[in-house]
């Protein structure tokens, strides 16, 4: 797509493999801990020092600015974008958690949610201090953190101190957990996602 046209972005995307997933190789360092004793604050920490790594890895090449950036995590890595929302914001512009949480599916069991008051409270820990915008989207047919669950977790995080604008998205197959798998998907998000940047006030920014 030709810069100028009405979707182009100018923006440089990194899609990285933290430690411990797929061919990554290296010691998985994002461990909650069993149900009972869940850590999912400092779980989410560990994700969030990762992602963190990615982007200054980025911020070194000469081609990319370092301020406005936009951070997208799913599952697991957009429970560790919360923890990056107390951030500056003229560094990280917005975050756009899908469907992020930890413990989900416990037991293998849908809608059951591991420690799920222990999530909560992680939220609003994560809220309090929270200066970068968060866009929180989640699947009407998500098993791992249903819209109603997920609507307490963004609650949670907003009681904090937060910023955080939820939006349900239609019904994704049979799985909406993984609706950022697919092009049905990504195509679902697009309207949300532009909404995030134009709020955030860097669509059609060009790199310096």
């Amino acid at each position: 797509m030709r810069c100028g046209a009405p979707k182009c972005r100018s923006f440089a995307v990194l899609v990285p493999q933290r430690l411990g997933h797929g061919a990554t190789g290296g010691n998985y360092l994002e461990e909650q801990g069993g149900c009972d004793e869940a850590d999912y604050a400092r779980s989410a920490r560990a994700t969030a020092e990762q992602i963190t790594l990615a982007l200054e890895f980025l911020r070194r090449q000469p081609f990319i600015r370092r301020d406005d950036a936009v951070i997208v995590g799913h599952s697991a890595g957009g429970w560790g974008t919360l923890a990056l929302a107390g951030e500056d914001p003229k560094a990280i512009a917005a975050i756009i958690a899908v469907a992020p949480g930890r413990g989900g599916h416990a037991d293998d069991v849908a809608n059951k949610i591991c420690a799920a008051q222990t999530l909560i409270a992680a939220a609003d820990q994560f809220g309090q201090g929270a200066r970068v915008p968060v866009t929180w989207l989640v699947a009407e047919n998500d098993t791992y953190f249903s819209p109603d669950f997920s609507r307490k977790l963004a609650e949670a995080f907003r009681a904090g101190g937060g910023k955080a604008d939820f939006a349900m998205l239609r019904a994704l197959g049979s799985k909406g957990h993984w609706l950022v798998e697919n092009e049905s998907g990504v195509k679902l998000m697009a309207t949300e996602l532009d909404r995030a940047l134009r709020r955030a006030n860097i669509a059609g920014r060009k790199q310096q």
